[in-house]
């Protein structure tokens, strides 16, 4: 069977293995470019998308990193995005697919537009927090026990720790308290690409 026959016939494992797969990459590439990142970078005190850019003014690109995580942020937007349209196919749930593909559109901005660039990067950032933190609850709507619980679960959190960062970063320092925003979601992109492999050996 060709890839495009299997995404005309069954884009529920097309989106199983592009968001596993983009899960696995965005972890992975997180972790490639902080091995490659110069001495001091933390991950209590460096937000994520210092890896591809600090903010202005006086922004500090250090490469391959920032090729590194620009690219992966790229790639798993565009496999997020891809997802989005076939669960949409299978799932014509707009409470969840909305949210979803503004995720996936989230994550491919903050790749284009690293953290040099003032105004999107900010806004694409924040969209890939709020909707992935909604998606990861609105999910619930397709899923089955005890899956559906874990994403309301990893979605609250993601949405606690981004609205109550004020409290958190004199705790956890403003990178540590990021990564309980973006690696919920990270971790719910991943297991929700294997609930749609799994569930589909079902049939």
């Amino acid at each position: 069977m060709s890839i495009l026959s299997l995404f005309r016939k069954n884009p529920q494992v097309v989106a199983g293995t592009l968001l596993f797969l983009a899960g696995s990459i965005a972890i992975m590439g997180i972790i490639t470019a902080e091995i490659f990142y110069p001495s001091g970078y933390t991950t209590s005190n460096s937000e994520i998308s210092d890896l591809g850019s600090t903010r202005p003014p006086n922004s500090i690109i250090m490469q391959p990193s920032a090729t590194i995580f620009n690219s992966t942020m790229i790639i798993t937007g565009i496999m997020t995005l891809i997802s989005a349209y076939c669960i949409f196919l299978v799932s014509k749930k707009l409470i969840f697919n909305i949210p979803f593909s503004l995720f996936g559109l989230g994550v491919l901005g903050v790749g284009i537009f690293p953290g040099n660039i003032e105004v999107l990067h900010p806004i694409f950032a924040l969209i890939t927090f709020i909707s992935g933190g909604i998606a990861a609850i609105t999910s619930s709507k397709i899923l089955d026990v005890p899956f559906k619980y874990i994403s309301i679960l990893f979605g609250i959190i993601a949405l606690f720790f981004l609205f109550s960062a004020g409290f958190f970063i004199p705790i956890f320092g403003d990178g540590g308290t990021e990564r309980w925003v973006a690696y919920p979601i990270v971790m719910w992109l991943t297991g929700f690409g294997g609930y749609l492999l799994g569930n589909n050996s079902k049939h």
